[in-house]
């Protein structure tokens, strides 16, 4: 088995023909609240996007891979590692999987176990984290199942439609970095 792939998806880097693809989930509003998105991207904003993608991580302290379903070759989300410090070894991290019948099979655990996996071993991150709001209960499941520890949270600290939500700060240290 590659390096980014488990028993059902795998990683992989964006491609051109991706371009329709992320216009559609970078401009699904009802993903918006969670990826902090407050307007629509462009095409051409996100063919920018694409055309730079290649860029090495440490220049661009990002890495943005497809979630793809092994036997069907169909993209079904991405994950996402921002804010990549190489000194302090750290990064957060990320996820979408996009559609309903993709969600609750277990794909969302197995991309984050295979990119954990990868930012600790390729990468010698010493510790991911991430931010969650404290009503996103099925990202809290996620990211706890696979050994993120809440390690703090802010009160009131993202506005919704609905009003102020808590945020839980989250954070894996990497098992086998002393």
């Amino acid at each position: 088995m590659q390096i980014l792939e488990s028993k059902n998806i795998r990683l992989r880097a964006l491609e051109p023909t991706d371009l329709k693809l992320l216009y559609k989930w970078e401009n699904d509003s009802t993903i918006w609240e969670v990826s902090h998105t407050l307007k629509p991207f462009s095409i051409f904003i996100l063919k920018q996007y694409l055309e730079s993608s290649h860029l090495d991580i440490f220049e661009t302290k990002q890495l943005r891979l497809v979630i793809e379903l092994i036997d069907t070759n169909t993209p079904i989300g991405l994950i996402d590692l921002f804010d990549f410090d190489p000194f302090h070894q750290r990064a957060g991290v990320g996820i979408l999987i996009n559609s309903k019948e993709n969600k609750n099979k277990g794909f969302a655990s197995e991309a984050l176990q295979v990119f954990c996996n990868y930012a600790f071993r390729t990468l010698k991150v010493h510790q991911l984290y991430c931010n969650i709001t404290a009503t996103n209960e099925i990202s809290l499941r996620l990211f706890t199942k696979l050994g993120f520890e809440i390690i703090g949270s802010k009160k009131d600290w993202i506005r919704s439609q609905n009003g102020w939500l808590d945020e839980f700060s989250l954070q894996k240290i990497n098992p086998d970095n002393f």
